[in-house]
């Protein structure tokens, strides 16, 4: 496994930048459905005095400029990456074969990010810098991606391809909202089929389905907003039922958790399996874990 090395900051024990050292015939059911780009760039000078200097200015100044940061060949393997990428806040920038940069991102999670444009745009993503915030806020994480930009900008007179406006490559656009699926034709239509047993079917039948309060346009509950923005976010494609939804989906939030044996909701199914609430899913999200359980 590749050996991890920590650039010192001297002054500055907040930030670093990190540096990686590579050679990386049951009856079929029909279920019912109802039918901010990065931030604008503006040059600023920094003087040797920085003791009264907001916190997000005196990282940007100790952050390690993109120049001076170290070229990683980018791990072609799943588990290449969870060995040699960082899971951390930070920025990252995208260089092709003939390491001409393509994209210069922001991200709660490095490894993450880097993996999923691997698997969009192989070609190119060959290599990659990449920077370490260690104690992040909207504002360092902000600072130290304007930091590259404006080096870069410098250097070449223009943006990065990725970073172009409306570039769609790099930048994941925001998808029309699929409709949330309907157990049941109507709340007075008797069922032919016990719910527990439309329940199994639901979850067996779809590689990922998520129980949540109200529906994925509109989440009930923060848990539930935060449950549909991963999955969005990591671009997988699932189902989503109201278990709110009294009139189509009526007698679920109980037959469910009978079903999982487990008493809250938001409740999210992997190929046919439990894997748990919001909590859990957070968890594998921050890991980079999700892709990899999907595969399985």
């Amino acid at each position: 496994m590749a050996s991890i090395t920590i650039s010192s900051l001297q002054t500055f024990p907040s930030l670093h930048s990190l540096s990686l050292n590579s050679p990386q015939n049951t009856p079929t059911l029909s279920f019912y459905s109802h039918s901010k780009p990065f931030p604008s760039i503006s040059l600023k000078s920094f003087n040797t005095t920085l003791k009264f200097k907001p916190r997000s200015l005196i990282i940007t100044a100790a952050f390690k400029t993109l120049s001076e940061t170290e070229l990683i060949t980018v791990p072609l393997t799943e588990d290449e990456f969870n060995s040699k990428m960082p899971s951390d806040c930070g920025v990252y920038a995208v260089y092709d074969k003939s390491n001409d940069l393509q994209f210069i991102g922001v991200t709660r999670n490095i490894g993450a990010s880097v993996f999923s444009h691997l698997k969009s745009v192989p070609e190119l993503c060959h290599s990659v810098k990449v920077g370490v915030v260690v104690e992040p806020d909207k504002a360092s994480l902000t600072e130290a991606w304007k930091s590259w930009m404006e080096e870069y900008i410098k250097t070449t007179g223009k943006v990065p391809p990725g970073n172009e406006t409306g570039n769609a490559t790099w930048i994941r656009q925001p998808s029309k909202k699929k409709a949330d699926l309907r157990l049941t034709p109507g709340r007075h239509v008797q069922l032919t089929v016990p719910l527990e047993e439309l329940i199994d079917r639901l979850v067996k039948e779809n590689k990922v389905v998520a129980f949540i309060k109200g529906s994925r346009s509109a989440p009930m509950c923060g848990f539930s907003q935060r449950v549909v923005g991963i999955l969005e976010s990591e671009g997988v494609d699932y189902e989503s039922v109201d278990v709110l939804d009294e009139e189509y989906n009526y007698g679920l939030r109980e037959t469910l958790k009978k079903y999982s044996n487990w008493p809250t909701f938001p409740q999210i199914f992997m190929n046919g399996e439990l894997v748990g609430g919001c909590d859990i899913l957070t968890s594998m999200h921050e890991k980079g874990e999700l892709a990899g359980h999907l595969k399985k």
